[in-house]
């Protein structure tokens, strides 16, 4: 942690700008790498070395040099933040015209407009939803309770358990075969159940998204080439961090054309934890047997001292292929390795050291960075940021998209959109209170589901009234009739007016 944050503090003294995409000059390796075009190739980026670039600069000249059209191209990358700096890039290099219909996206993103065509072979219909993390816990919450089991850490270990086993394109009917154990087996039988109420809302949950286009792919074959003759080449960055699921799903995109350029680093493999499989980079040349793979070992960004010190640590790591950072920067400051006593020590000195290294290089406060591993730990540095009189901004907090009172506005929007999404509705019932308690939602579930309607629907369905309290079927009755109205104005009303009148009516 201290030696982050040492690194970080010469960092801002040290680093060289890498080169801008319109920038004169690639280096050999970089060129070799934008220019191959014909066959499958894997270009090993070690960190700091460009790799961005090359993929922009790839793309400009399939566009410009080769004129491959725009729509014919897919990068895909991780983060719609790495998305968009992408299409950026590319957008100055060759021109906004030039660039149009090109698609840039994350994994998530491409199988989402694959499936908003294709839903009907999958048995969905058009303006299905799309139930972020919390809403699929709250789905299986509500399973759960019919078995007995409660509490949102259960159901939320389910959720991972379930996730796994679809990043490793395991469907509902398979589970109970790969578990190993009384608790995997009793999700496993969970899971199958998740898919029938999801496919009830009309809704896919996120790792639904890559499951299902892959599954579409295998056992459709006409829509399968109907998308190998759409996407001609197909560019993937941060290839390292691929699941089981993500790679099936390059491999058969780009499995009829062989045009793959494949991005990644073995060494910066981290996400483990959450299913990405370094060993697709392995796979790759398997699956693509004129592989070519091209080494981008310059680094732009490090002293050589600091990249000595990487290279020690790093050929400690087991490799698929081999390779070592090397830097024209000279060598730069010694690295110090500082051990604190505690988390407090550790805040304290880093802050002390922060504001020492300013006042003897004259430096601003905005030259600098500390990094952490988690969010738990910015606490201790705000404590001591503050005590010392020291100016910053917290950056990766809470997503906009994150904070409940987002989430539940989104809520209702969803809802106005897809009444048959029960998730949204579960989530804005009592937002604000309506007086409609667990128990009454609980029968309102098994009577939707009986009859085989939405939660929305049912609320205004004669047979439910003998079921529930005269009160609560009042209640319901009231916010259906509501929101039934406000749907029906969303028909001919722009987005900003009804979005205004629900804050409106809500008192949000």
């Amino acid at each position: 942690m201290s030696l982050l944050n040492e690194f970080t503090t010469m960092y801002s003294q040290q680093q060289a700008p890498i080169q801008s995409g319109n920038s004169p000059g690639l280096n050999p390796q970089q060129r070799k790498a934008a220019r191959a075009i014909d066959g499958p190739m894997l270009v090993l980026a070690g960190a700091g070395s460009g790799k961005t670039r090359v993929i922009t600069e790839k793309i400009a000249y399939l566009v410009g040099e080769c004129g491959i059209s725009p729509s014919r191209i897919a990068a895909v990358t991780f983060t719609n933040k790495s998305a968009q700096e992408m299409k950026a890039r590319v957008k100055k290099l060759a021109g906004k015209k030039a660039t149009r219909g090109l698609r840039v996206s994350t994994f998530h993103r491409l199988a989402l407009n694959i499936l908003q065509k294709e839903y009907a072979a999958l048995d969905y219909k058009s303006g299905f939803s799309v139930f972020a993390t919390g809403d699929c816990v709250t789905v299986l919450s509500e399973l759960l309770k019919v078995t007995g089991e409660r509490g949102m850490d259960v159901a939320e270990a389910a959720h991972w358990q379930i996730s796994q086993w679809k990043n490793d394109g395991i469907m509902p009917e398979q589970a109970s075969l790969v578990a190993e154990d009384d608790r995997q087996l009793g999700i496993a039988k969970l899971y199958s159940q998740y898919q029938r109420q999801l496919h009830a809302y009309n809704a896919f949950d996120l790792d639904d998204l890559i499951l299902q286009t892959a599954h579409l792919f295998k056992t459709r074959a006409d829509i399968l080439e109907k998308w190998q003759n759409s996407i001609h080449y197909l560019l993937v960055d941060e290839y390292q961090d691929t699941n089981a699921m993500q790679y099936e799903l390059v491999r058969m995109l780009a499995e009829k054309r062989q045009c793959l350029t494949a991005v990644g680093d073995d060494d910066q493999s981290i996400y483990a934890w959450r299913g990405a499989k370094p060993e697709n980079l392995v796979q790759l040349s398997k699956d693509f047997p004129k592989l070519q793979v091209i080494k981008l070992e310059q680094n732009y960004r490090s002293s050589r001292r600091i990249l000595k010190l990487a290279n020690e640590l790093i050929k400690n790591n087991p490799h698929v292929y081999e390779k070592k950072l090397w830097s024209d920067l000279g060598m730069g400051e010694s690295v110090r390795l500082i051990q604190c006593n505690s988390e407090d020590d550790e805040g304290e000195r880093v802050c002390m050291e922060l504001q020492s290294h300013k006042i003897q290089s004259l430096t601003k406060f905005k030259d600098y960075a500390i990094l952490y591993r988690g969010n738990f730990q910015a606490r201790v540095f705000e404590t001591y940021l503050r005590g010392m009189n020291i100016p910053y901004v917290v950056s990766g907090g809470i997503s906009f998209f994150e904070r409940t009172e987002i989430k539940d506005v989104v809520a209702y929007l969803r809802l106005l959109v897809n009444p048959d999404d029960d998730a949204a509705f579960l989530r804005v019932i009592n937002t604000p209170r309506r007086s409609i308690g667990a128990a009454t939602l609980e029968k309102l579930g098994k009577y939707a589901t009986k009859r085989g309607v939405s939660m929305l629907s049912a609320c205004s369905e004669v047979g439910l009234e003998p079921r529930i309290s005269k009160s609560a079927y009042k209640n319901l009755g009231i916010f259906s009739d509501w929101l039934l109205r406000l749907s029906y104005r969303a028909e001919n009303e722009s987005a900003t007016e009804i979005a205004q009148q629900l804050l409106d009516d809500i008192h949000y």
